[in-house]
């Protein structure tokens, strides 16, 4: 028999605190791997900083790597999400500006656990392999598109292939990624928008001139 004097169950609150421990979690990971890098990490050092015990890292997420690849994709979700979200109006040259400087202003952030989302996006395992590769296909859609809506304004000639302008950006956007991880080259942001803008003079129409850039911000 039903005893109505009994609290109800709140099956909402449950989730709620789930989801916030989870966040919580990936939150100190992602501090801790910066901080000491993915190797030296551990476990109970990560719980500690999130205020929880060390079987609830494991209950959320398994084991050390399976974390780093659930605070690795949940991070990059959310920064593609807002940095597709911001690009504005304005020549295809601008707008890919936009993105490149908030993806990379990520990546700056934190530069040793760039090194480490490098590494693992480019070569996890399934199912996280799978997950990292719709998060480019996201972005090459987006990109693309911007793309084609330039050959509609006249900025780009007709015929020029959107979907492979996508790539384009994608390996100059990769080449200067390594180059700055490795070192070897300070400023990836402006390395890539020569890139592209080099790219982009030989997709103009003949004889028309580029549209004015925005001035610096």
């Amino acid at each position: 028999m039903y005893d109505e004097t009994k609290p109800k169950r709140q099956p909402g609150l449950r989730a709620t605190q789930k989801a916030a421990t989870g966040k919580a979690v990936l939150e100190a990971a992602r501090e801790e791997f910066e901080r000491v890098g993915f190797e030296a990490a551990n476990l109970r050092a990560i719980a500690a900083r999130a205020g929880v015990s060390a079987g609830t890292v494991l209950h959320h997420y398994g084991d050390k790597r399976e974390l780093l690849h659930a605070a690795l994709f949940d991070d990059l979700e959310e920064t593609l999400r807002r940095a597709l979200a911001g690009i504005g109006p304005g020549p295809l040259e601008t707008q890919l500006s936009e993105l490149t400087h908030a993806v990379f202003g990520y990546y700056q952030r934190r530069p040793k656990l760039s090194r480490t989302l490098l590494k693992e996006s480019l070569f996890a395992d399934e199912p996280w392999a799978q997950k990292f590769t719709a998060q480019v296909g996201t972005v090459h859609g987006a990109i693309a598109r911007l793309a084609e809506a330039a050959i509609a304004r006249g900025e780009l000639r007709p015929g020029v292939d959107a979907a492979l302008f996508g790539a384009a950006y994608f390996s100059f956007f990769y080449f200067a990624l390594i180059s700055w991880v490795q070192g070897a080259h300070g400023s990836p942001v402006a390395l890539v928008e020569r890139l592209i803008g080099q790219h982009l003079e030989g997709l103009r129409p003949s004889g028309k001139p580029p549209p004015p850039r925005r001035k610096d911000r």
